[in-house]
Formats: structure tokens, sequence, C-alpha cells
């Protein structure tokens, strides 16, 4: 499974602006490309809503060789409520420390040399005090389970990540599909997982040949495809094909093939200034101000 790599994860975002500054101005990432949509997408990647919506990827690099972030927003919706599902992002810098600190993003010391923060709509992120290194600075996404073996066993066995550390006491295993990317860490919540509605997704690559077969593996096993292979088709850039599943705790996780996703995924030198733009133009905020209405909280 060595062809197989981590992409990035999907956080839905109700404040685009605040959003933005938390990842470039206190994280340091770059804009790598920026969409807009009139109408929802056929595989759920903003959600389960129809209306307008965006797709911002940012990152310290592109998906090529780096874990990044894709934030989708839709146009009519302000906050989105968190569940127990996603337990944190992980990467290493000292200067996103630094920018939280000069910026006054709030900071807690939970470690030697590690502080936790929230990106706007709550979630979690810790960052690791330390030189941002010249490879991917972001080190591991961390997912709570419900049941710790049958979580590992689907990750391992049928996803076909192999397992770098085991810790019993903290009631965690990192895994990845291999050494240099970024890792999954799965958490036993000793509990139900509760993915509210600000649930994310996980997306992966592999070589396109491996989707149809992954889909069969899931069907034999008797495990979740939420979207069975379908082609998903962005305007002037390539098709890529993807299935979307779903583990026995009903984490979303997308595998997408690899050769389209490199050619759609390359950076966009205009991804900035499209992302400004877009901010600059939507006027929902004001809309829903002037006819004194709240935006939907999902």
């Amino acid at each position: 499974m060595a062809l197989r790599r981590g992409l990035h994860f999907v956080f839905k975002v109700g404040d685009r602006a605040k959003t933005a500054t938390f990842y470039r101005d206190v994280l340091g990432m770059k804009i790598l490309r920026h969409e807009e949509f009139e109408e929802g997408c056929k595989a759920t990647c903003n959600g389960p809503y129809d209306g307008k919506w965006s797709k911002t990827m940012v990152g310290f690099g592109p998906e090529d060789d780096h874990f990044v972030a894709e934030l989708t927003y839709n146009y009519g919706v302000g906050e989105y409520q968190l569940g127990n599902d996603f337990l944190g992002l992980t990467l290493q810098s000292s200067q996103a420390v630094s920018n939280a600190k000069r910026l006054g993003w709030p900071l807690t010391e939970v470690g030697e040399a590690l502080y936790l923060t929230q990106a706007p709509g709550g979630y979690p992120f810790y960052l690791v005090d330390k030189e941002q290194p010249s490879s991917d600075p972001v080190q591991k996404v961390c997912l709570g389970v419900s049941d710790f073996k049958k979580s590992t066993h689907y990750w391992t066995k049928l996803l076909g990540m192999k397992v770098m550390e085991n810790n019993e006491e903290k009631k965690t295993v990192l895994m990845g599909f291999s050494d240099t990317q970024c890792k999954l860490e799965l958490h036993d919540n000793s509990g139900a997982v509760d993915h509210g509605t600000a649930f994310g997704r996980i997306a992966f690559s592999c070589p396109r040949e491996q989707l149809p077969v992954l889909e069969a593996l899931m069907k034999k096993e008797n495990q979740k495809i939420l979207t069975p292979l379908v082609s998903l088709d962005t305007p002037g850039k390539a098709t890529v094909e993807v299935v979307i599943l779903a583990d026995p705790d009903g984490h979303e996780i997308c595998f997408v093939g690899d050769e389209a996703f490199r050619q759609l995924s390359m950076v966009d030198p205009k991804g900035n200034e499209l992302l400004d733009k877009a901010m600059a133009e939507d006027k929902s905020d004001e809309w829903f101000a002037k006819h004194n209405k709240q935006k939907a909280a999902a």
C-alpha cells in the first residue's frame, strides 16, 4: 500500500475571514487553490447542502508531498456543532507559536514545547514549538473511536495502513501508509462517537486501478460505502474518480484516483487572490443583518 498517501482533512467553516486569518497568519500556511460552486457536490464534499459553497485548499506546500486542509464554506450556514470525532491536528512550527502570541491568538501550553489552540469553529490544533522542518510540518490527525480493536483492524487490515506506535496507557494507536507522511492517530473515546454537524472527512489517494478493488473489498466485508465509485468534474480541470467510505464509527474516508488528482491539485498561483475576491464579494452576512436574521446554525 506504499502507493497510497494522505491528502487532506475537510473542515466545515462558518466564518471565512477569521478562518483565513488563522491558516494564513497564525499557522503560516499558503492558499493552494480556491474554487466556487453554485450547487452542492454529488460526493457531499461540502456536507449535506445543496446551495452555493466554496472550497479552499490551504497547506505548507502542494498536496503532492504535503498534508493540507480543505475548507468548505456553505454560504447560508454560519456555524456547525462540534462532536467528539475530530480530536486534533498536530503540526511542528515555532513560527506558528510565535505568530499566535504576536496576534493574541489564544494558546494553552499542554506539554513540553506543545501548545493547544483552536481554529475558528472550535477545531483543536496542536502546535509543537520546534523549528519548522523542511519537509511537511503536519505530523498527524487524531480521530476518536469507540472500539479500539475494531477500528485498528479496519484501518490496517482493510485499508492497508501500518501501525507505527501503540500506546495502551493513552489508548492511542499511530498508523500511516509510510513513515514520511502525515500519520493518523486513533484515540479510544471510551464511548460513542458523536459527529455533530461539523463532521469532517479525511482523504487519501491511490492508483486509479485500486478504486474498484477497494470498493469490492468493502462490499465483501459488509462495510459502509457512502458514495460508490463516481466521477467528479471541476470545470477546466481534471475529472477525478472517488469512493467515499465510512469506518466503524462513521468517520468519512475519501479515496481518490491519484493520477487525475495530481493534475487537479496543482497549486493555483491566483488562489490567494481568488479567496480574497470571493470574501470581498460575499454579501451574505450583510444580507442576513439587513433582514434582521441570523445565518443558519447547522
